[in-house]
């Protein structure tokens, strides 16, 4: 058999159930591959290889006296140290929090994964406080990918997809406020979707605001789909947060819905949005990965939403939520923040009220302009980046026009806006060996309907997942 670190959850719990493999193996499997490997890529900022394998030892009596708690019971699991997490500090990869405090409670997505029975690996990294597309920080230092550590994995999840796409966890829990599991998704080639907002309830409430999503990271579309069944539905806790959906995501997730094909589903191709410069390198996969989806009978057409870039008006709510996550700090503190974070949250408590009801507004007829696109369109296709993951350690590429890391995301902000499903799929390579994603947006509320077609590509085009060179 594959070493165990290397199957997905969809195949460690067929291996549970024929009883081949018990969830202390897995874990075992998984802890191995995290001392092999972490030391290079820093995807974890947290280890308790205690907790780990009590966590693992209780799921494997339960599997052997046919007494599971869930669907995810006995399998591995990282959680983004932004999302708190009961027993372990949750310090956002930052040096003004207190790991002594007391951590006596769980995120509600952490809370549903808990009581599944799921196997809690560690935490995984995060730039500061989650500010930006790149993940480094003044805590933990550089994540690096695992296709190239010389490489970015992305941000602000990257801890959460290079462990992911290492084998160091088959599933991880991510946030995303302007494309924090997409963009790394596409930068490792790991599969994430961002559901409609409220989807996962969140607590406590994101400083951003409506923008600030969790979302599944895994290597398929079947083992994201687990993962949102497992955290989705209502918690008391937020205010904003949605029912169960009426079908599991699993049926889209491991049979499309019902369905093998995509005949009949409207599908708009935008290349650029309009407005966005794409690497060559990045849209040859990208145009190859839309052709698939018209070879599965999909009615296909290239066009934009039309919609200008609204990157000032997400950078006034991004930086004013930036500084409110700062607010209490005294000024020794605020030294002792990334430097590019220090200068966002500064710009940010320079707005004014009507500067954040103008950018509102703007996020309003966004939305607007995309509810009347989706009229015509079931879904939007685009690349997830227009480049592919750059040096590790900056928060722009080489070249880029504008300091910050909003400047090289154009795809991804837009619909956290907007609040709707946004999933990145792993489509091709570079010529250099990097993972390139493909975008596909549904309609708020059509995450069943993103979650469906990507299954249906990922049937077509079987992923070659990374391994260690």
């Amino acid at each position: 058999m594959a070493d165990a670190a290397d199957l997905t959850a969809t195949e460690l719990l067929a291996e549970y159930r024929a009883g081949a493999l018990s969830p202390v193996e897995a874990a075992g499997a998984v802890l191995a591959r995290i001392e092999r490997d972490d030391p290079e890529l820093n995807a974890f900022c947290l280890l308790d290889e205690e907790t780990t394998l009590d966590m693992a030892r209780a799921a494997t009596e339960r599997w052997r006296r046919g007494a599971t708690l869930g669907p995810l019971d006995g399998v591995p699991v990282s959680i983004k140290d932004v999302l708190l997490t009961r027993g372990w500090p949750t310090l956002r990869g930052s040096r003004t929090i207190d790991p002594a405090r007391p951590w006596d409670e769980d995120a509600p997505s952490v809370a549903r994964l808990r009581e599944q029975g799921a196997v809690f690996v560690g935490k995984t990294t995060t730039p500061e406080f989650a500010w930006k597309g790149v993940t480094d920080n003044p805590l933990t230092g550089v994540t690096r990918n695992p296709w190239d550590p010389s490489r970015t994995p992305g941000g602000s999840s990257g801890g959460a997809a290079a462990a992911v796409a290492a084998g160091m966890a088959p599933l991880a829990l991510g946030t995303d406020g302007g494309g924090s599991v997409r963009i790394p998704a596409a930068f490792t080639g790991t599969f994430t979707i961002k559901p409609t907002y409220g989807r996962i309830p969140h607590y406590p409430a994101s400083p951003f605001g409506t923008l600030a999503h969790t979302g599944p990271m895994t290597n398929t579309v079947a083992d994201a789909a687990l993962l949102l069944d497992a955290v989705c539905g209502a918690d008391g806790r937020d205010w904003s947060a949605l029912p169960p959906p009426d079908v599991a995501f699993a049926e889209a997730g491991a049979a499309g819905a019902g369905r093998d094909d995509l005949t009949g589903l409207r599908v708009a191709f935008s290349p650029d949005l309009g407005f966005a410069k794409v690497d060559p390198e990045v849209a040859a996969p990208v145009a190859a990965a839309v052709e698939v989806f018209a070879e599965l009978g999909a009615k296909v057409e290239r066009v934009d939403p039309g919609f200008g870039d609204p990157v000032e008006a997400f950078e006034v709510l991004w930086f004013a939520g930036a500084a409110k996550v700062v607010e209490h700090l005294s000024p020794e503190e605020r030294g002792l923040l990334d430097p590019g974070l220090r200068e966002i949250c500064e710009q940010g408590a320079r707005y004014s009220a009507l500067d954040y009801l103008t950018a509102t507004a703007r996020r309003m007829e966004l939305g607007r302009v995309m509810g009347l696109f989706h009229e015509r369109y079931d879904l939007l296709l685009t690349p997830t980046m227009p480049i592919a993951a750059f040096e590790a350690g900056p928060e722009v590429p080489p070249g880029s026009p504008s300091p910050r890391w909003t400047g090289w995301t154009p795809f991804t902000y837009p619909f956290n806006m907007t609040q709707q499903p946004a999933a990145s799929l792993p489509c091709g390579f570079t010529s250099r060996g990097l993972p390139v994603g493909l975008q596909v947006v549904g309609a708020r509320h059509a995450d069943a309907l993103v979650m469906a077609a990507c299954a249906a590509y990922e049937r077509a085009r079987p992923w070659r997942r990374f391994t260690r060179r």
